[in-house]
């Protein structure tokens, strides 16, 4: 049944294409050549207001990917700087201890 509702919605896509290629082909006054002019015009003035539409949400989602990457950006160098003060720390703490253990075995030893 799936199949046959797919069928008949392909068999009625077809038949309204036809007919508006009928339609547009069956013009024959001035008066039907304006009201499909008058009606392409305003597909056209609606296609305009979608893109810019488009266009206007494509430029935020630019602006927002933009700030995120510049986001990201400073959390990475904001890490490689605690991870910079992290290992000199981990640096100095290791000296220090080296000079307890060389100053312990110095006077032990």
């Amino acid at each position: 049944s799936a199949q046959i509702a797919d069928l008949q919605q392909k068999l009625l896509d077809a038949d309204n294409g036809d007919r508006a290629k009928q339609r547009w082909d069956s013009i024959a006054t001035i008066l039907e050549a304006k009201c499909a002019l008058k009606y392409l015009l305003g597909e056209l003035v609606s296609s305009k207001v979608q893109e810019s539409k488009l266009q206007s949400g494509l430029q935020q989602s630019q602006a927002s990917c933009s700030d995120v990457q510049k986001m990201l950006m400073e959390e990475r160098n904001h890490i490689a700087e605690m991870e910079a003060e992290f290992q000199n720390q981990i640096l100095v703490q290791e000296q220090q201890h080296q000079e307890k253990v060389n100053h312990s075995s110095w006077k032990f030893g």
